[in-house]
């Protein structure tokens, strides 16, 4: 009888175990870990910009520091990890994981990546930004194709959203740290005011980001990639990794405030 009534516990066990490694895969085939890594280094190098242009190169070391353990890509992945597993389960989980273990889905994953880490040169969004400009208003079908794709997970405005709570947090960081006297009215209509151009900035970041991050691949492997983003599955990735990212960079831009204000409260002192 005593072996018999552990067999529940054992199974009760086995449950959360299998989730946990089913959300690992999850992480894998999407490559989170690399994603990750792509957006430390894009923080780390706007960082160098903040020092320029708030702290006037005056950082050091003690800016370094802050700005290391700002970009923490555990913390980073711990967030993501956690919008996925709440919101990408069951069934929806394995459709999304079997799609992107696939040879076309593990290519499409390390397109976007390598696009992702290339476009942080300069040059390289210039000429990608370009040449969305040359074919916007085209009938051109790779932008038709793109565009879909973009329409399909909501994209623009889902970014603009981000950037606007990214702006938002940011001012706060720095309100809260002393280094501005703003208000909550002040700050929401001095990021309000910048919603056009964020929104024409991200759109033309956005379709040349994703034009060379598609470029290598064929119409018919694009066309799949759009369907799947239109399923019930795509949608539910889509807005998982939307809010995970978006929590994430909240969170980082809330804190790049407060070390700045920081760092520019004890330069005045």
């Amino acid at each position: 009888m005593r072996a018999f009534s552990l067999a529940p516990v054992v199974w009760l066990l086995a449950t959360p175990l299998w989730a946990d490694a089913r959300a690992a895969v999850l992480m894998d085939v999407l490559r989170i870990d690399e994603v990750a890594q792509i957006l430390q280094a894009e923080g780390l190098e706007y960082a160098e910009t903040l020092n320029r242009d708030m702290l006037d190169g005056q950082g050091g070391a003690g800016w370094q520091v802050q700005v290391d353990a700002i970009y923490d890509t555990q913390r980073m992945t711990e967030t993501l990890r956690e919008r996925l597993e709440a919101e990408v389960q069951g069934e929806t989980r394995e459709a999304v994981i079997a799609f992107f273990a696939s040879d076309m889905g593990g290519s499409i994953v390390g397109l976007e990546n390598a696009a992702r880490a290339a476009i942080t040169e300069p040059e390289v969004e210039e000429a990608a930004r370009g040449y969305y400009a040359e074919i916007d208003g085209s009938d051109d079908p790779r932008l038709a194709q793109v565009t879909a794709l973009i329409e399909a997970g909501d994209m623009i405005d889902r970014n603009v959203t981000s950037a606007m709570n990214a702006n938002y947090q940011f001012m706060r960081g720095l309100a809260d740290g002393n280094a501005v006297d703003l208000s909550e009215g002040e700050m929401l209509a001095d990021v309000t005011s910048q919603q056009d151009a964020i929104t024409e900035d991200t759109t033309s970041w956005l379709y040349g980001y994703l034009l060379l991050a598609y470029s290598p691949l064929e119409d018919d492997a694009l066309d799949q990639y759009i369907a799947f983003a239109r399923t019930d599955e795509g949608r539910a990735l889509n807005r998982a990794l939307f809010d995970g990212f978006g929590a994430a960079f909240a969170d980082i831009s809330y804190a790049l405030g407060r070390a700045v204000a920081l760092n520019m409260v004890a330069e005045e002192l």
